[in-house]
């Protein structure tokens, strides 16, 4: 029975994608960041119930990688295809814009492509190459949520997020180094960069609320790239 119960927090993750994915094709985004942010935690401690337990397996790892595609790989791209499909409803019928928004679901196959360059990258122990598919739905989620009122009131804000779909589907394969928030002590030298980060994010989360959550993700990428190792 101990064995089984890694697979069964992850499949907790995999079940809150689906039902974030839900809440997101009926355009209550709210309700799908949500469930986003309830398939990240289970997420977190999936793993960490693998190492507890010694039982960490092949199929785990899988299985990790499929529920992760769902909850931050498929239920971003809803949300964004939702949204995205009301703006283009409003600006026009025609083809063309009725077709535009399912370019949304790029994400959900670069996510798919992140997971397994993850599973077969060695490089990534205290750190990560490229956009982790969590952060990259957290972003949209809480972008959406946030600030998709101020994003509708201009008509031409939804191809600035078509644009920006293809920038993050970059970023979610791109060979840049980005630190993860593990320490292996607790002091400041060495740890610089993730102590400026959580206090800069406190600040950002604090003034912005939800919305402040997409630019603690865009500052965690800048500072990424701005910070990376030569």
């Amino acid at each position: 029975m101990k064995k089984h119960i890694p697979n069964m927090i992850t499949c907790c993750n995999l079940i809150s994608g689906c039902i974030a994915t839900h809440w997101a094709f009926q355009a209550e985004f709210g309700l799908a960041l949500l469930f986003i942010v309830i398939g990240a935690v289970f997420d977190f401690f999936d793993g960490m119930t693998a190492r507890l337990l010694h039982v960490s397996s092949p199929i785990g790892k899988e299985l990790d990688s499929l529920a992760d595609d769902i909850t931050f790989g498929f239920a971003p791209s809803a949300i964004i295809f939702s949204w995205t499909s009301e703006q283009m409803a409003v600006a026009s019928s025609s083809t063309f814009h009725s077709a535009l928004p399912y370019v949304a679901f790029v994400m959900a196959a670069f996510s798919a492509l992140r997971l397994a360059k993850f599973n077969l990258d060695e490089r990534q122990a205290m750190g990560f190459i490229g956009l982790p598919t969590p952060a990259n739905a957290l972003f949209w989620g809480s972008l959406i949520v946030g600030a998709g009122d101020f994003l509708a009131s201009s008509p031409y804000s939804v191809y600035g997020v078509i644009a920006a779909v293809f920038i993050f589907s970059y970023l979610l394969i791109a060979e840049i180094p980005m630190f993860a928030l593990k320490f292996k002590t607790w002091g400041w030298k060495g740890n610089e960069v993730k102590y400026i980060f959580l206090l800069t994010s406190i600040i950002l989360l604090a003034f912005l609320g939800v919305s402040g959550l997409a630019a603690v993700i865009a500052w965690y990428i800048l500072l990424s790239i701005l910070t990376q190792r030569k």
